[in-house]
């Protein structure tokens, strides 16, 4: 059975959490929203005895998508992003403009996720769910350790929906669908802040609690 572990990593301007999540049996792993200071994360990589199988994107925001062509020639890894989001990647690097800041374009996805999905971790499966609202495609990865969830929730909060393709009544109805459905001591690892647990976030996030 697949042994994960976690490293994280505060990445770019805006101050995003990368995740690279390790398996200590098949000494594969999968990097999450590599959002800037792509030397940073190679380096964390290369002090482990990982092979990159994957590079996931949550969502297709710059701040989450910055380091990926560094990341992926460094790597060799496949890079894989929500369908949904595809269309937004290349202009990621003009957003970021508007923000008085530069970033590298990033790289077309090599795979495109869709609800349902599964990506191999050794044994483990990572299984792609739909949480759209922050942005069209957004998506959350689940696996035996916790949800990945990207700019959707955060501890007590949640993401901004003010953006193009955001949407707070999609939104609010992915997060009590797709996450709250999960068991209370499901840890959740946010694209911003804190880790924090489904059963948190239901009792005490100001935007879901009714």
């Amino acid at each position: 059975m697949a042994k994960l572990i976690i490293e994280h990593l505060m990445v770019g301007p805006l101050q995003s959490n990368c995740f690279i999540v390790g398996d200590e049996e098949s000494g594969e792993a999968v990097i999450i929203d590599p959002g800037g200071d792509g030397d940073i994360i190679l380096n964390t990589v290369s002090r482990k005895p990982w092979k990159v199988a994957a590079i996931l994107n949550t969502h297709a925001h710059f701040d989450h998508i910055a380091a990926n062509a560094v990341v992926k020639k460094g790597t060799g890894a496949p890079l894989m992003a929500p369908r949904a989001d595809a269309g937004f990647m290349a202009q990621a690097h003009i957003s970021a403009r508007m923000y008085g800041l530069e970033v590298d374009s990033s790289p077309e996805p090599d795979r495109l996720l869709d609800d349902g999905d599964s990506i191999d971790l050794g044994d483990e499966k990572i299984n792609v769910i739909s949480t759209p609202g922050h942005t069209p495609g957004g998506a959350t990865f689940v696996t035996s350790i916790g949800i990945f969830s990207g700019d959707s929730i955060f501890a007590g909060s949640i993401g901004r929906t003010d953006l193009p393709g955001g949407d707070y009544d999609t939104l609010i109805s992915s997060i009590k669908a797709r996450i709250l459905s999960l068991d209370d001591d499901t840890p959740v690892y946010p694209g911003h802040g804190p880790a924090t647990t489904v059963g948190r976030e239901r009792a005490h996030n100001p935007f879901l609690v009714i």
